[in-house]
């Protein structure tokens, strides 16, 4: 692609449906195509040659439909939402932000108003907070609480790039709140949960690029809380695995799984890890 204009080439392979080209430059061409309408009135031209089938495919179906969404109600306007949502949230992001953040407020409740003896000195915000983004993570990624997950999944631009969106969008959500609940209680500092929250949720990213996100986040949670929560709220300790020597480990975790997420960044476009 020129820097201004989609080449021929590019326009007619993509009108093709040529399965021969890179998923990176289909997601760049796409990306070209919404901004510019001089490659989209190209790309309909070049539907008309290079694939007359699918042209009059798209003539039946419109002759059929066309009367009935004349004749149709039109249904009332939506609710002005910014354009920059639908990139960063899903429809039901909200509701699932804010039971994450319901969890946090309960967990510093219970923290601030149970005995001593009930957790001694591993606070149950610490013991949640490195996987309590997974929980929002996996719902952002998950097809059957998205009621738009065929049509973004149907795009080259739903792999990676909107999962990373998703992540962060959850993260400034959920990070911000640790924190401030942290400095709030003195019940834990941020080296004790940030990090391996970081590190969880690269290596949720990971395994989601073999499994789904949302089975890995799952597993992740579940793991979490038999090996390390449950012993620790038994002992009443602060588990091993969050004490300050052991940073340099998460910090590797974090990494591993950032270059994994990479390295495989071209499975997050197939059907079977959009769960």
């Amino acid at each position: 692609m020129s820097e201004e204009h989609a080449s021929t080439r590019l326009i007619g392979g993509y009108a093709r449906g040529d399965l021969t080209m890179a998923a990176d430059t289909v997601w760049a061409l796409e990306a070209h195509l919404e901004t510019c309408a001089l490659c989209r009135g190209r790309l309909a031209a070049a539907v008309t040659t290079e694939a007359p089938g699918i042209a009059a495919l798209l003539d039946t179906v419109h002759a059929g439909l066309g009367p009935q969404l004349d004749a149709a109600v039109q249904a009332p306007a939506r609710r002005w939402r910014p354009s920059w949502a639908s990139a960063w949230l899903t429809p039901v992001r909200a509701p699932w932000l804010a039971m994450t953040l319901s969890v946090t407020l309960l967990a510093l409740l219970l923290g601030a108003a149970a005995p001593p003896m009930l957790f001694g000195t591993a606070s149950l915000m610490v013991l949640i907070a490195p996987v309590l983004p997974l929980c929002a993570v996996a719902a952002s990624w998950s097809r059957g609480l998205d009621p738009a997950h065929e049509l973004t999944a149907s795009t080259a631009r739903a792999g990676l790039p909107l999962l990373l969106r998703r992540t962060t969008s959850v993260l400034a959500v959920v990070l911000p709140a640790l924190l401030v609940e942290g400095w709030l209680t003195g019940a834990m500092t941020a080296a004790q949960w940030l990090l391996p929250s970081l590190a969880f949720t690269s290596t949720t990213l990971a395994l989601g690029s073999v499994v789904g996100v949302t089975r890995a986040a799952t597993a992740l949670v579940a793991l979490w809380g038999a090996v390390i929560a449950a012993p620790a709220w038994d002992t009443g300790r602060v588990p091993l695995a969050l004490q300050p020597d052991q940073l340099p480990l998460w910090g590797l975790l974090l990494a591993l799984g950032t270059g994994i997420v990479i390295a495989r960044r071209n499975a997050y476009s197939l059907p079977r890890n959009h769960r």
